[in-house]
């Protein structure tokens, strides 16, 4: 079997855009209103679902024949807060800001519906290759809309991207003002609304 066969193209592939875990399945909406005030928060909590997703459907896919069905759940959140420690751990090492800028929300991955439930869902019933992929894709897919947010709110909320002001002085003297409404949590709702909205549109998505 190839490793990139069509259906693991395709349990990649669909969430990112698809079947995308905010917009599609509107799953982990609390970090997407967060954590994406700016845009380097939001890429490093991206980056750590990434590597907690992968990874704990890898295992959970590597053991699932072995897990008794009574504890699966219990089995899967032992897992997941083993990665979600120890990517908490490794920010605090390294990156000690960034840890308490994202603060509890790092933590709240355990509970994150979209990790769950993937190992749920998906990991005990498919091997290990495309649990992977597919913890890659809907890591991937969750953390485009994230970024894609945040870009939003930071741009226009403080004329900035990444902390480098992009509005200049000159434009900020002739009168322009950032909107302040998009820096709060009401302006995440609006911007992750219209990506919904656009996103269902293009794809003429239409509710079941």
């Amino acid at each position: 079997m190839s490793l990139f066969d069509s259906k693991s193209r395709q349990v990649l592939k669909d969430p990112l855009m698809q079947d995308n875990p905010i917009t599609l399945q509107v799953l982990g909406i609390c970090s997407a209103l967060a954590v994406t005030v700016k845009m380097d928060t939001a890429i490093v909590m991206s980056i750590a679902v990434i590597f907690v997703l992968t990874m704990s459907n890898t295992v959970v896919s590597i053991f699932r024949n072995m897990i008794p069905s009574r504890v699966r759940i219990i089995f899967a959140l032992l897992v997941i807060s083993s990665l979600v420690t120890l990517t908490d751990q490794y920010l605090k090492a390294y990156m000690y800001d960034m840890s308490k800028q994202l603060n509890v929300f790092l933590a709240l991955i355990i509970t994150n519906c979209i990790v769950l439930g993937r190992a749920e869902a998906f990991a005990m019933k498919e091997g290990p290759w495309r649990s992977f992929l597919d913890g890659l894709g809907n890591a991937l897919g969750y953390g485009i809309i994230l970024v894609a947010v945040s870009a939003f709110r930071e741009f226009f909320g403080s004329g900035s991207l990444m902390g480098y002001q992009i509005i200049s002085e000159e434009m900020y003297a002739s009168g322009y003002q950032d909107n302040g409404l998009i820096a709060f949590p009401p302006g995440a709702f609006i911007i992750l609304g219209l990506i919904i909205w656009v996103q269902r549109t293009i794809g003429k998505i239409e509710e079941e």
